[in-house]
């Protein structure tokens, strides 16, 4: 079994609950799946689920090299410079990034709000990011686009490899095809 789930912004990618940030179980009530990677806290969109070992492990695992898609609201206006470096890849603290394939796209008409919304300063722009990865170390596209110079404002997962968000509205799961 395979579940395609919206993780609201502020809820954890585990069941139990952690000091005042709520769980995954206030929103999926089905014993025996595990989340297949994780989404920070303040990021939001699809996280993955699933009851199958080896399925976890080919959805979450680094050897994978499972691409993962982001559209990133981001602080500044992105210059040439600066999304060639994030498609070159970028040297953070950890050592440096695999290469990211990006692009700026206009604002999704589809998004929904978000609760509570991103602080907009009327003096600084700002600009979206459709970015994907295949890595996925900790608060990694974060942390390659302040890099950038561009802080992240808002980050959205929209699809997992062959998996999407596909107008699921944030809290909302359906099962999906584990072929993809």
């Amino acid at each position: 079994m395979l579940i395609a789930f919206n993780k609201p912004m502020n809820v954890l990618s585990q069941f139990t609950d952690e000091g005042r940030w709520p769980g995954l179980k206030h929103h999926i009530d089905m014993p025996g799946v595990y989340a297949a990677g994780r989404l920070d806290r303040d990021s939001e969109g699809l996280l993955l689920l699933t009851d199958d070992g080896k399925l976890q492990a080919r959805i979450a695992s680094p050897k994978a090299k499972m691409p993962k898609t982001y559209l990133a609201q981001v602080e500044g206006t992105p210059t040439a410079e600066a999304l060639d470096a994030l498609r070159r890849g970028v040297t953070l603290k950890d050592g440096p990034t695999r290469p990211a394939r990006v692009e700026e796209v206009p604002a999704p008409a589809w998004l929904w709000p978000r609760d509570p919304p991103v602080r907009v300063r009327k003096t600084v722009p700002d600009a979206w990011l459709k970015l994907t990865i295949t890595e996925g170390r900790n608060r990694q596209l974060r942390r390659m686009t302040a890099h950038v110079g561009l802080p992240t404002l808002r980050l959205i997962r929209v699809a997992i490899g062959p998996w999407s968000l596909n107008g699921l509205a944030p809290g909302e799961w359906r099962e999906v095809s584990p072929a993809g």
